[in-house]
């Protein structure tokens, strides 16, 4: 594996692309000289004020962020959990990716200690459990995830063949764009929905 972050330059794209290029890549976050990682399987793309289900649709601080330089983590609360999003878009265009699911790599007794859980599958399987596996929340937020500075960043891994990626439309949102934006590898474990 790679001990270097993603460049900044890897989120300058259309959400969409980037939410599927991130499929495979290595979630990282560093406690106290520990290293936790997980293989991200499960994304949601997210656009700009034309999408129903954006947080760039309000005001404030998400908003702002999400308008602003790609690479940075978007942290938001939502029902009593942390949601990590990592800001990626066009010039001009804000947008976002929500990292959904991983498969844990490394640091797998200190997640299940986060957790309060032994079931690995259940570790990371979701956005909430996710960030309360990996010690994720809002002091990360507005942070760039392509240095090591903050303790979070997004490595290079394995290339997910498109025979393998599967496209449907994204969890928990009342009104939906026509065009599927999750994205998830088939017959993956810790997917959390199929």
């Amino acid at each position: 594996m790679s001990a270097l972050p993603l460049p900044r330059e890897f989120y300058l794209g259309d959400p969409a692309e980037v939410a599927r290029d991130l499929l495979g890549k290595i979630l990282v976050r560093v406690i106290d000289g520990h290293r936790l990682s997980c293989k991200i399987v499960e994304v949601e793309a997210y656009y700009g004020p034309e999408d129903p289900a954006s947080r760039a649709r309000k005001g404030g601080d998400l908003r702002r962020v999400m308008f602003g330089g790609v690479g940075i983590a978007l942290i938001y609360g939502i029902h009593r959990q942390w949601l990590l999003n990592i800001v990626a878009h066009e010039e001009g265009k804000p947008g976002a990716v929500l990292i959904r699911s991983g498969e844990p790599l490394e640091g797998v007794e200190l997640m299940k200690k986060f957790r309060g859980i032994d079931d690995p599958h259940l570790l990371t399987s979701g956005p909430g459990r996710l960030t309360k596996a990996m010690n994720i929340d809002k002091r990360l937020h507005g942070k760039p995830v392509y240095v090591t500075d903050h303790g979070l960043w997004i490595e290079e891994g394995e290339k997910v063949p498109s025979k393998l990626i599967e496209r449907s439309h994204r969890i928990g949102v009342s009104e939906d764009l026509p065009i599927p934006l999750r994205f998830y590898v088939r017959d993956n474990a810790y997917v959390s929905r199929k």
